[in-house]
């Protein structure tokens, strides 16, 4: 009696496994799924739109262009050149126009803010760049918005170009804004399908509409891939203290306590604290999502690029090279009003083999949508 009901326990663990490979082969991510968000399983997808034949995206401008005669200078913002993300990509743009448009390296000044400076220091940064004849100048952060309106008018004949913000009534200051949304709404797209829990967690590093962008595309682009995705939000500090940007251990407190709570990928726009965020999925054994730069080739960050499934591109250092580019044609019209996916402002990374030529073909078909205005990518949560 004994040996036939073990028998029929084996048969009932062999039905069991049979069904659940059965489930799993149903599952259009890959994974286990039991249709619930939140639970450990993977998430069950939206139809996903096709990928076009041809890129939507326009193709840059191949002329040469010498621009030997310039001297360039960069106000960053706080982290400066290393902080592998925003400021980097600017400098990655310097770099790019040195080596393609003659730019003397000498010829060019690199200056940093620091977390929460007085508004005067950002002033006196630019005069001295202005002072010193460089021309452009590029301050690279909105927080050089409120000090461009009080120094450019002093400068008259300088050309500033700043980077996420305008300044209204300043003819000589060239707004260079991106769409940041429509990059995040990839890297949502991104997280819903890397996950296998479905849940994911959004970190910023400082609660601003500007960082609010990249929440409000993320949560957008996860939960239309993924109807019933569970999606985690955490900025490090308060609009008004920019020490979250430049604070790892708080970036990895934070993406840990969103890791504790199942989510299992973390996007952040967080600046140098996205330091932090990567060691936290490292020693979870979770993934992440860089931003700015394609972070895993970052090489401040190469102990832990094992983990970043992709990097949110904004490029920044397409636009301070196109910005270069057309002082030195003369022809500051010709830059695009806002740097979106159609002129490759914004964009994902594939740096890692972490994404597959389906979820590519899945990611192409989103970035068409956007581009074609079939999808309106929200800039606000």
């Amino acid at each position: 009696m004994r040996r036939r009901m073990r028998g029929v326990a084996v048969a009932a663990i062999a039905l069991t496994s049979v069904m659940t490979m059965a489930a799993c082969a149903k599952d259009s991510g890959g994974g286990s799924n039991n249709g619930s968000a939140g639970t450990g399983a993977a998430c069950e997808f939206a139809e996903a739109p096709s990928a076009p034949a041809t890129s939507n995206t326009s193709a840059a401008n191949g002329d040469k262009v010498d621009a030997s005669a310039l001297k360039i200078g960069l106000a960053y913002d706080i982290g400066g050149r290393g902080d592998a993300s925003f400021n980097d990509s600017a400098a990655a743009g310097l770099d790019k126009a040195i080596a393609d448009m003659g730019v003397k390296k000498e010829n060019t000044r690199e200056l940093s803010a620091a977390p929460n400076e007085d508004e005067s220091a950002k002033q006196t940064r630019l005069r001295q760049l202005a002072s010193e004849g460089f021309n452009p100048i590029i301050g690279v952060g909105f927080a050089y918005a409120e000090s461009l309106k009080v120094v450019a008018p002093e400068f008259p004949n300088v050309k500033f170009g700043l980077v996420d913000s305008a300044v209204e009534g300043a003819t000589n200051v060239t707004p260079l804004l991106f769409a940041e949304q429509e990059g995040s709404f990839l890297a949502g797209v991104i997280a819903a399908y890397q996950s296998k829990k479905c849940h994911v967690g959004f970190v910023g590093g400082v609660e601003i509409p500007l960082i609010q962008k990249f929440e409000a595309g993320y949560v957008q682009g996860a939960t239309t891939a993924a109807p019933k995705v569970k999606v985690e939000k955490k900025y490090i500090t308060p609009a008004g203290d920019f020490t979250g940007f430049q604070d790892a251990p708080k970036g990895q407190e934070a993406a840990k306590g969103q890791i504790d709570k199942g989510a299992d990928v973390i996007y952040q726009a967080a600046g140098a604290s996205g330091k932090g965020i990567f060691s936290a999925a490292k020693q979870a054994n979770a993934l992440a999502i860089g931003v700015d730069s394609d972070q895993y080739n970052q090489a401040t960050v190469a102990d832990t690029k094992d983990v970043i499934v992709s990097s949110m591109l904004k490029r920044v250092d397409v636009a301070v090279y196109n910005f270069v580019k057309a002082v030195a044609k003369n022809d500051l019209a010709s830059l695009p009003k806002v740097f979106d996916l159609k002129v490759n402002g914004v964009g994902y990374s594939t740096s890692g083999g972490k994404i597959d030529a389906k979820l590519q073909g899945i990611l192409e078909g989103y970035k068409a949508q956007i581009i074609e205005g079939k999808i309106q990518v929200k800039d606000k949560p």
